[in-house]
């Protein structure tokens, strides 16, 4: 497959971003007519294209008042869609799906200019929602299939347990995974019976817009899944409604930092809805002594490194046992230092660019702070302007403590830290520490110890061997954080379940609970009575 050549378009000024060359004025109009905004609205945002530094195209943005009538459109949308037998909504999915794969260069060319990394981590997007789109269109049904139980006289008492769409569900996307983050909640929620309103985060737009047209044209209703953009401030309040005024969506769907999640949380409280909040991580790997080094360094640098370090679960934190610490440390500086970094549209770069001016700042910041207090620098350890404007160097710290931002505070971009125990214990007590609880990784030969090990380790996903894909890519198990990193999880049964309410249906048959007509209840209570000694008895229910 070919990746479509970059030149600056000639719909563009000197003032704008380079960007690919078959997007045109036209096709950035096309996607814009499905920002949800009053046509009245004048209003625009323009991002900055991390490979020059310069605007990329300009955006409708949505107002609070917009959004309560996205909202309100999605609301009226999903009462028919919710109807529809499960084959018909399950196959706009997958005809979704193949029209991502035949055309994904255009949106990994969208994700590059809007965000930056690397063409691979690009194409991981791709893999992955691809991967969701089929996995919930053919096993979805069964995750929300009825579920018959006992009822309350068994034989008399018929009860099911069924799953109900919630209604409206708001998702609030990073853009650090512009398609896979934005995309991969949006589907199953869709599958479900639910309408949809997404923020659309303000670095990446086009991706998301983008993709919603590709969803149109696989059939999606026009309204049941709208795009709003603009400041959190505003449209992110305004999706989840208030007590005191608009009602918004009946479930809201947040992956960002912990600050902002907190945020959510509290007001989803507020409005009493349910609140999936995906968050910040310091995620450890672990060496353990009889660990194959060669192969632990690689998947460090691959889970610590890609997409330039800028993903929730990649690795930080790297704790290395002393029999291996001196031949890992070697390892991983070579296998770091070999990476190629840069800004291309083609696959021939390991690395590429931070998304932001703010990312390039905390990044350079920790490793600055921590250099200043004594750490050393084994790899890396600078921005590279002559690369790209926002182009930092993959790096390896050793000598961190605990006074230092970069120990435990996450910074989000390509740094690790190497810390030496002498212990399995004492290597479980520092992959605890701090507040996060995201992902981990352990490496040993002997997996049957790490399994156990990993028991011991408070984090939501733990990858023995690998560094973080393996959990994450395995789309049958919940993905999601403990402590600080989050509450509920994506993927899996309950990434669907989570956009349902559990309704119990119960039918009596010929006769009623309670006391027969004519009984004394005095008799009823002492028959009930008799009744509960037997069941002790035969160990029932």
């Amino acid at each position: 497959m070919t990746a479509p050549t970059t030149t600056t378009s000639a719909t563009t000024s000197a003032t704008t971003s380079v960007r690919p060359g078959w997007v045109t004025d036209e096709r950035v109009a096309e996607w814009n007519r499905w920002v949800f905004r009053d046509p009245a609205g004048t209003a625009t945002s323009t991002a900055t294209a991390p490979y020059d530094g310069l605007p990329t195209a300009p955006v409708p943005v949505s107002t609070a008042a917009d959004v309560a009538d996205a909202v309100a459109s999605a609301r009226r949308a999903q009462r028919p869609w919710a109807q529809l037998p499960w084959a018909n909504r399950a196959g706009v999915v997958l005809r979704f799906h193949d029209l991502l794969v035949e055309r994904q260069d255009e949106v990994i060319d969208l994700i590059q200019w809007e965000m930056g990394k690397a063409r691979f981590s690009a194409w991981q997007e791709i893999l992955q929602v691809a991967n969701i789109a089929r996995h919930y269109a053919r096993h979805g049904r069964h995750y929300l299939g009825t579920n018959k139980v006992r009822g309350a006289m068994p034989g008399l008492t018929k009860v099911r347990e069924v799953r109900v769409p919630k209604g409206v569900i708001g998702m609030i996307s990073p853009w650090n995974y512009p398609l896979y983050l934005a995309v991969g909640d949006v589907l199953p929620a869709l599958l479900a019976g639910n309408g949809v309103v997404s923020k659309a985060d303000s670095q990446t737009p086009l991706t998301l817009l983008w993709t919603r047209a590709l969803m149109a044209e696989a059939g999606l209703p026009t309204d049941l899944w709208q795009v709003v953009v603009g400041p959190g401030s505003v449209v992110g309040d305004a999706l989840i409604g208030s007590p005191d005024g608009t009602a918004g969506v009946d479930h809201i769907c947040f992956t960002g930092s912990t600050a902002t999640g907190r945020s959510v949380g509290r007001r989803a409280g507020e409005m009493l809805i349910a609140a999936s909040l995906e968050l910040g991580g310091k995620n450890p790997l672990i060496v353990l002594a009889d660990a194959d080094v060669e192969k632990a360094a690689a998947g460090c640098v691959a889970a610590a490194f890609a997409n330039t370090g800028q993903m929730c679960i990649h690795i930080e934190r790297v704790i290395v046992h002393d029999a291996v610490y001196d031949a890992f440390r070697s390892a991983l500086v070579a296998a770091t230092e070999a990476l190629t970094l840069g800004q291309t549209f083609d696959y021939s770069v390991d690395v590429g660019s931070l998304a932001s001016p703010a990312q390039l700042e905390a990044v350079t910041s920790h490793v600055a702070s921590a250099v200043a207090a004594g750490a050393r620098v084994l790899a890396g350890g600078r921005a590279r302007p002559d690369l790209g404007p926002l182009v930092h160097e993959p790096t390896v710290l050793e000598g961190v403590t605990e006074e230092m931002p970069v120990c435990l505070e996450e910074t989000f971009g390509p740094v690790v830290s190497l810390y030496r125990v002498g212990s399995d214990q004492e290597a479980v007590l520092k992959a605890n520490e701090g507040r996060y609880g995201l992902s981990a990784s352990i490496w040993s030969r002997n997996t049957g110890a790490a399994e156990a090990l990993a028991n011991r380790i408070r984090s939501g996903s733990v990858n023995v061997n690998d560094g973080a894909a393996a959990a994450a890519g395995s789309i049958e198990a919940g993905m999601g954080g403990m402590g600080d990193s989050g509450l509920g999880r994506r993927h899996g049964a309950e990434g669907m379940r989570k956009y349902t309410e559990s309704q119990t249906v119960a039918t009596q048959r010929l006769v009623p609970l309670g006391p027969p007509s004519g009984m004394a209840l005095e008799r009823f209570v002492g028959l009930g009575n008799a009744q509960l000694r037997l069941l002790r008895r035969l160990r029932a229910r």
